[in-house]
């Protein structure tokens, strides 16, 4: 008896747990409006035709991002606060794990807002879809 209720205390922490890994902040409901600031940074060639979190594939020509937790197909602006260069990408991905960093931008749109020779930015971001 005492066994059963230790398997049916872990059964539901699993399943809570699962639960919030699973749910995106914004899934279900819109995040239109929420900004952040922080460093920026971009994929490097070895991440070209891989498959990202939400099973597309990473291209660099394409306007496409990383965040660890706003909702795959969500637009975002993002802006270079150096040089006020913006772009509008599309998250889907998860990332970037480093600490300090809040987006991971395909080559193109770094490039766009920034040098890549530089590797990291200083930027804000606004969800705006």
């Amino acid at each position: 008896m005492k066994f059963l209720s230790h398997r049916l205390l872990i059964y539901i922490f699993c399943s809570l747990l699962a639960a919030c890994s699973t749910t995106q902040p914004g899934a279900g409901g819109s995040r239109v409006g929420f900004t952040e600031s922080g460093k920026a940074s971009f994929y490097a060639d070895l991440h070209q035709n891989r498959k990202t979190a939400s099973g597309e594939l990473y291209q660099h020509g394409l306007k496409t991002a990383a965040h660890r937790t706003l909702a795959f197909g969500s637009s975002v602006r993002v802006t270079n606060i150096q040089n006020g260069k913006s772009v509008v990408v599309k998250i889907n991905d998860r990332g970037p794990f480093v600490r300090g960093r809040i987006i991971d931008l395909s080559k193109s749109a770094f490039s766009s807002i920034g040098n890549t020779r530089s590797g990291l930015i200083d930027v804000k971001i606004e969800v705006i879809r």
